[in-house]
């Protein structure tokens, strides 16, 4: 027969042991078992290595529920976790935009790298829901026949920069300017091809940045050494006038280069470019109030306070942010290459960062990166693309990227980048 102790021994335990049963679960179950399948999809069964950041709201203290959560998730699926060591990571970072938070897991093999994203709806609520998946896509805008065509140019000339203003598309080839206007079936014609009166040697790896009109009837362009200016006067209809009507003129300047521009086309910030070395030296004007290393290519980044900061790409390999007098190293951008543009798609934060490889791969590619901080996050899985991406440059509207790109036969096309939100 049980003792007095014994039967009051097993009431307490029964009395312990009934609240940790109808506990509710959570809230954390859900979203951790649907990143560990995403993950799982991509890994397969065998070791990686977990790391996870924090970059929002989140209490910190709920990131070892989360890490037991998912660490068990992913050993359902047959991945348990490894040292620092192994070949396979996930880095997973708790995100957030001013409308919502989500988790985000770099899931990356060897080389190569995907993205897993599970939404935690919006701040107020935090409801599951589905989140507006981001995915690039790409057309060809300009192919490299089109850059050859009506010309003596060989499409194997360098694309040193370009734009597009109205429905006219301006290309800075290596002394010359093409002006390419868009036809009725959306194709691109060439409507005139600019002899630029060059007022220095090019150097060997050539760089330029043109600005073109919001109308589209005039542009400036700025190459090492030279400025020139294009107009454009509608030729009566009597009138053959040479080029179409279009009309350029070159001095010698070593003035500095737009590298911002707001709406309009107006230049918003300016920096001197060193001919000698390929790159831009760090001084920029109007200051933005803190000494900027030498860097490969900028861009202003809107902000969520209503500021805009000023993203670098620095000679050193690093990627820097500006912001309020200050230059803070922005970090996650391991295979980022040297260029990249600002797209406003509307997707997640709204806001987007697209960035070429780093060239490591076999083959190129773009990928949407969003800054919630300091940190680049991945918003979209990575667009294969068939060459090497030498520029890339944000449409007036924003709404799109343009990239030049040499294939495989060193012949150069553009490239129009747009996002799609499902």
């Amino acid at each position: 027969m049980p003792t007095k102790r014994m039967c009051l021994l097993a009431i307490l335990g029964a009395m312990l042991v009934r609240p940790l049963l109808s506990a509710p679960p959570s809230a954390w179950e859900k979203p951790a078992a649907e990143l560990a399948d995403q993950i799982a999809a991509i890994l397969g069964p065998g070791q990686a290595h977990l790391t996870i950041r924090n970059l929002s709201t989140i209490p910190t203290d709920e990131i070892p529920t989360i890490r037991r959560l998912l660490t068990q998730d992913l050993k359902a699926h047959g991945v348990v976790m490894a040292g620092a060591e192994s070949a396979n990571t996930i880095r997973v970072t708790l995100s957030e935009s001013a409308r919502e938070r989500m988790l985000v897991a770099e899931v990356g093999e060897g080389t190569q790298s995907q993205v897993a994203v599970v939404d935690l709806g919006p701040i107020a609520t935090q409801t599951a829901t589905t989140q507006e998946r981001m995915e690039l896509h790409k057309e060809i805008d300009l192919s490299a026949v089109a850059l050859a065509n009506g010309t003596t140019l060989s499409s194997d000339d360098p694309v040193m920069a370009l734009v597009e203003a109205g429905a006219r598309l301006f290309v800075l080839r290596k002394d010359s300017v093409m002006v390419f206007a868009r036809n009725a079936d959306h194709g691109r014609t060439v409507e005139a091809s600019l002899a630029l009166d060059l007022k220095r040697p090019m150097p060997r790896d050539a760089r330029g940045v043109l600005i073109a009109a919001a109308d589209g009837n005039g542009f400036t362009a700025f190459i090492p050494g030279t400025e020139c200016s294009g107009a454009f006067s509608p030729p009566a209809e009597t009138a053959a006038l040479p080029h179409n009507g279009w009309t350029v003129n070159c001095h010698a300047s070593d003035d500095p280069w737009p590298i911002a521009v707001d709406a309009s086309g107006a230049p918003q910030l300016k920096a001197f470019y060193n001919s000698a070395r390929d790159y831009f030296t760090g001084v920029v004007s109007p200051s933005v109030g803190v000494d900027l290393p030498p860097f490969y290519a900028a861009a202003m980044l809107p902000r969520s306070a209503g500021n805009a900061a000023l993203l670098i790409s620095g000679i050193d390999g690093k990627v820097t942010m500006a912001e309020n007098g200050a230059l803070k190293v922005v970090t996650g951008m391991r295979d980022w290459g040297s260029d990249f543009a600002v797209l406003r798609s509307g997707c997640g934060a709204g806001v987007q960062v697209i960035a070429s490889s780093s060239g490591e791969a076999t083959s190129d590619s773009l990928r949407a990166y969003e800054l919630p901080a300091l940190e680049a996050v991945p918003a979209s899985a990575p667009l294969a693309i068939d060459g090497t991406v030498t520029a890339l440059w944000t449409a007036p509207d924003g709404k799109s990227v343009l990239a030049v790109v040499r294939n495989a036969a060193n012949q150069y096309e553009v490239d129009r980048v747009t996002a799609l939100c499902n």
